[in-house]
């Protein structure tokens, strides 16, 4: 593997995946990846934004698993930033696999959903659009300045019935209950390196412990928060198993829940990774993916 990965982050990888998957993620660190955006149809549709990025010069393709979901090809960001239809917020930047936890969210109209570390917002706005509008979504986010910034990004974007709280999820009231919870948790970033970035620096022994501590409460709190029954999503943009298949596993042990295998059917081709707990996901960086977890826990109802 190359050496300008950090030393802790090459002995993680390669004690988990192996020589051969963790020379995958190395190439994945090294690609460029495309850009990539999410169709907002709280305020177009894909024909539309397709129809604008191709008059503007921009080559699209999109992916089987979203008609949302655009790949576009020789671009970087600032010439979809500079477009009207950016500044009239019909699509949102994004990464393709940030687009996954809310898809298997499964939120509907009329339900009362938590969103538990929200900033910037795009996974909100996502699930805004996902249902239409039409679900009650609170999204916390504990920094007041990105928390600013969010509540921007929700009115661009034109995501109504949205409730900002400045607030740290570990402090909500455990009276609180919602029906669906996305909990795309703080953690060390391991799948969104990108070689060269100052970020890689961060990596250490006691980063990755601080972070796991603050996945685990939050993860606790979640299941605290669920409604009995009820489903949540918990997703980290990490390829280490200590931010991802050991969380599951802990939080089934000890909080009574229950893993909800994920229906990969649609996601054929995507480059993937093997997880230590079946029914999860973990998506290996590339071109066109950030290395990322996803799972679904479900709450286990109370015995009568």
């Amino acid at each position: 593997m190359r050496e300008d990965i950090p030393q802790y982050l090459r002995e993680q990888l390669l004690a988990q995946y192996g020589e051969a998957d963790a020379e995958r993620i190395a190439r994945g660190y090294e690609a460029k990846r495309r850009v990539t955006l999410r169709v907002n149809r709280l305020r177009s549709t894909p024909e539309a934004v397709r129809a604008a990025l191709e008059a503007a010069g921009i080559a699209v393709t999109g992916v089987p698993w979203s008609e949302d979901a655009l790949i576009l090809e020789g671009v970087r960001e600032d010439a979809v930033t500079a477009l009207p239809l950016y500044e009239r917020g019909e699509v949102y930047l994004q990464n393709l696999s940030s687009m996954i936890p809310p898809l298997f969210l499964g939120a509907q109209p009329g339900e009362n959903l938590l969103d538990m570390a929200a900033a910037p917002g795009g996974k909100t706005t996502q699930i805004a659009a996902l249902t239409g509008g039409k679900a009650m979504i609170t999204a916390c986010e504990r920094n007041s300045a990105r928390a600013e910034r969010m509540k921007h990004n929700l009115a661009v974007q034109g995501a109504a019935g949205v409730t900002v709280m400045n607030i740290d999820a570990r402090q909500l009231d455990d009276l609180f209950a919602f029906d669906r919870i996305l909990l795309d948790a703080p953690c060390s970033g391991s799948g969104t390196v990108q070689l060269g970035e100052k970020t890689k620096a961060r990596f250490g022994r006691e980063y990755l412990e601080k972070n796991v501590k603050t996945q685990a409460a939050l993860l606790d709190k979640a299941l605290r928060l669920l409604k009995p029954g009820h489903e949540m999503i918990y997703s980290t943009c990490s390829v280490l198993d200590q931010e991802n298949g050991q969380q599951i596993a802990r939080a089934v042990k000890k909080a009574g829940a229950e893993v909800v295998p994920l229906d990969l059917s649609a996601f054929e081709g995507m480059p993937t990774l093997p997880v230590s707990v079946p029914g999860t996901l973990c998506v290996c960086p590339d071109e066109n993916y950030e290395g990322f977890f996803v799972a679904k826990l479900r709450r286990k109802a109370k015995k009568k």
